[in-house]
């Protein structure tokens, strides 16, 4: 069954990434009208969500937010949908790295380094990277149930050298790149919910208190491996520009949750300035009136 779902589907998917950008751009146009519209697609999580982290605005704002970031949520995964076929050039052009000079300096202290990104603007594209440095942007993920669409993700992925390892994995991985020399940034997202039994650490989230995820620091600490933001802005339709925000180049000399505090503040600060970007569709707050287990750290 999971092949023939996958034998039925990817020629539409296929077809979709082939079409030019202006067929494509209105193909997204009316995916929006069909999700926002005739289907709904989850607009009670929405619009809960956005109530639940801006209660000072209006219901016209919400709306307007709401409206907005469906049809960026159409584009962003349409545009995973191209990763199939864009081509080198295309993806330069439409997701550039703004501090070169930066990624230059890190890739002259041979290090390897972790990436924290979030549900924001887009981070498919990040795989650019790949083709202006000598570092492999390796995706940290969860396994597809469906074989063959996990496989489809690892080829779209490594088109440009980008490969994708499971989280459980990724220890071990990353061991081995070190000892081959390999220089990595192993990206993560890190906005996910925890499962309740690991969550461990508590704390604000646009103004709602919930748990965090704390892989990547974990790691870092782990692994004394360098932490980094990665902003990306979204300039226009089809367009995005990211920039490495270091976190700490000095995990170990970090506060406790001091690489998770500093990521949620950079992360508020895009949300807040263009909240439409976000992935309001996802159930950040679900556990927002959870009992906080027992020997959990929550910060006020």
């Amino acid at each position: 069954m999971q092949l023939l779902v996958y034998r039925l589907v990817y020629p539409l998917i296929w077809c979709i990434s082939k079409l030019p950008w202006k067929l494509f751009y209105l193909f997204s146009d009316f995916v929006y009208i069909l999700t926002y519209y005739i289907v709904g697609y989850r607009r009670k999580t929405v619009t809960s969500n956005l109530v639940l982290a801006f209660p000072d605005k209006s219901p016209k704002e919400i709306a307007r937010i709401r409206k907005a970031f469906y049809k960026h949520m159409c584009d962003m995964f349409l545009e995973m949908v191209k990763s199939l076929s864009i081509t080198e050039e295309e993806l330069k052009e439409r997701f550039k790295l703004t501090n070169i000079a930066f990624l230059r300096a890190l890739e002259a202290q041979n290090k390897s380094a972790l990436v924290m990104y979030a549900h924001y603007a887009s981070y498919e594209w990040s795989n650019s990277i790949d083709l202006i440095s000598s570092f492999a942007c390796v995706g940290i993920y969860k396994k597809i149930a469906n074989p063959h669409f996990d496989a489809l993700l690892q080829r779209i992925r490594a088109r440009f050298g980008s490969p994708l390892i499971e989280s459980k994995n990724v220890i071990r991985k990353i061991i081995k790149d070190r000892q081959a020399g390999k220089l990595h940034f192993y990206g993560m997202i890190s906005d996910q919910t925890p499962k309740m039994q690991n969550a461990s650490y508590w704390r604000p989230f646009m103004g709602v208190t919930v748990p965090m995820f704390l892989g990547t620091q974990i790691l870092s600490k782990k692994l004394d491996l360098p932490v980094y933001y990665m902003k990306v802005t979204k300039k226009k339709r089809g367009f995005y520009e990211a920039e490495f925000v270091p976190i700490t180049t000095h995990p170990k000399n970090c506060g406790t949750y001091e690489i998770v505090d500093t990521y949620t503040r950079l992360l508020e600060e895009q949300i807040y300035e263009q909240p439409e970007y976000y992935l309001w569709t996802h159930k950040r707050w679900k556990f927002k009136d959870f009992p906080k287990p027992s020997d959990a750290v929550i910060k006020e």
